[in-house]
C-alpha cells in the first residue's frame, strides 16, 4: 500500500514588507485583499499543526497543488523554499505552481528556480523546468501539470495548452504501458463550472479531452479553497477528481472550509486498482484535528 498525501493554498504567512516598488503593479491588490480578507483568516499555526499530524501519520510521499505564496515576492519564494524543505527532501514531496506562485512576469520563473527540485521530474532538465514532469514511486506515476502563468490585475485564469497536453497524452500512455497508478496534479480546477468565470482554467476542456481518451486513475487539484469531490469521464469510466481546503484556513469562515490534508491509500495492481480516500483537519467546532472522512473511490479498471 501507497499513502499518498496532498495539500493545497497554503498562502504561507505573513506577509513580508514590501517596497513601493514591488507593489506598483498587480501586487497592490492582492496586498489590499490580503490586509483587507485573508490575514488573520490563513494562519501559521493552523498550517504548522495540520503538517504535523499529516507527518505524524508518515505518507510516503506529498503531493502540493500550488498557491504556496501571496504575492510572489521575493522573500515570499525564499520562505517557501525553507518550509518545502521542511517538509521532506525533494524526491518525497511533488509540488506544481499556482497562480499566486506566477502572480507578477518573471514571478514563476524565480519560483521555479528556487523550488526546482521539488517541482523537478526523474529525469532532471537543463535550462527551465519541464512541465508536465513525472515522476515514479512504486507502483504510483505522479504526473505535475502547471497551469500557472501571470494574469492582468483582478484575474485568476489558469492555462492548459497544446504543448501540454500532447506531453500529457504520452506520459499517461507510457504509464499505462508500465502499469502504474497515475495521479495527475494541477492546480486550476479542470470540470465545467468549478469556479468564477476569472478564476477558470482556460482549456479545461483540452484537459478533460485528453483524460478522457488516454485515462488516468486520479486528478488532485486546489485552487478553490473548497472540499470538492468530482470526476470527468475517463475511457474505462470515471476518474475521481478531488480538491482540498487551503492548508492554512482558520475557523469561522462563511463560504471556506477549515484547513485539512488528504490521504490517499492506494494498493492492488493495473486492472485491479484500491484507493481509499481518507480525510483529516480541522471541524468547524474547534482546532481539533480529527478524521473527517474515510472512503473507497471508485477508480478505473481496466
Amino acid at each position: 500500500m501507497f499513502r499518498l498525501a496532498h495539500i493545497s493554498d497554503p498562502h504561507l504567512g505573513p506577509l513580508p514588507e514590501a517596497t513601493a516598488w514591488q507593489l506598483a503593479n498587480k501586487r497592490i491588490f492582492g496586498y489590499v485583499n490580503w490586509r483587507r480578507n485573508r490575514k488573520g483568516v490563513l494562519t501559521t499555526d493552523i498550517l504548522d499543526n495540520l503538517i504535523t499530524d499529516m507527518q505524524e501519520h508518515a505518507p510516503d510521499h506529498l503531493a502540493v497543488t500550488g498557491d504556496l505564496v501571496n504575492l510572489a515576492l521575493p522573500a515570499e519564494i525564499a520562505n517557501a523554499r525553507r518550509w518545502l524543505t521542511s517538509l521532506g527532501a525533494p524526491e518525497d514531496v511533488s509540488v506544481i505552481p499556482g497562480n499566486h506562485d506566477a502572480y507578477v512576469p518573471n514571478a514563476r520563473m524565480k519560483a521555479e528556480e528556487a523550488w526546482r527540485p521539488f517541482m523537478s521530474g526523474d529525469i532532471v532538465h537543463s535550462g527551465s523546468l519541464n512541465f508536465p514532469y513525472l515522476r515514479v514511486r512504486g507502483k504510483i506515476a505522479i504526473i505535475g501539470v502547471n497551469s500557472a502563468r501571470a494574469t492582468l490585475p483582478l484575474m485568476a485564469t489558469g492555462y492548459f495548452r497544446k504543448a501540454q497536453a500532447r506531453a500529457l497524452s504520452k506520459l499517461l500512455d507510457d504509464c499505462k504501458e508500465e502499469g502504474l497508478f497515475r495521479v495527475v496534479l494541477i492546480h486550476h480546477p479542470p470540470l465545467k463550472h468549478s469556479t468564477h468565470w476569472h478564476k477558470r482554467l482556460i482549456g479545461a476542456s483540452r484537459f478533460r479531452k485528453t483524460l478522457r481518451k488516454h485515462g488516468a486513475e486520479l486528478v488532485l487539484h486546489g485552487h478553490t479553497h473548497l472540499l470538492t469531490k468530482a470526476a470527468t469521464e475517463g475511457p474505462h469510466g470515471p476518474i475521481p477528481v478531488i480538491c482540498v481546503p487551503s492548508a492554512s484556513q482558520g475557523l469561522g469562515s462563511r463560504s471556506k472550509p477549515p484547513a485539512r490534508y488528504n490521504l490517499f491509500e492506494i494498493g492492488g495492481k493495473d486492472g485491479n486498482w484500491q484507493c481509499r480516500l481518507i480525510e483529516r483537519g480541522y471541524s468547524t467546532e474547534d482546532k481539533v484535528i480529527s478524521e473527517l472522512g474515510n472512503q473507497m473511490l471508485s477508480v478505473p479498471n481496466a
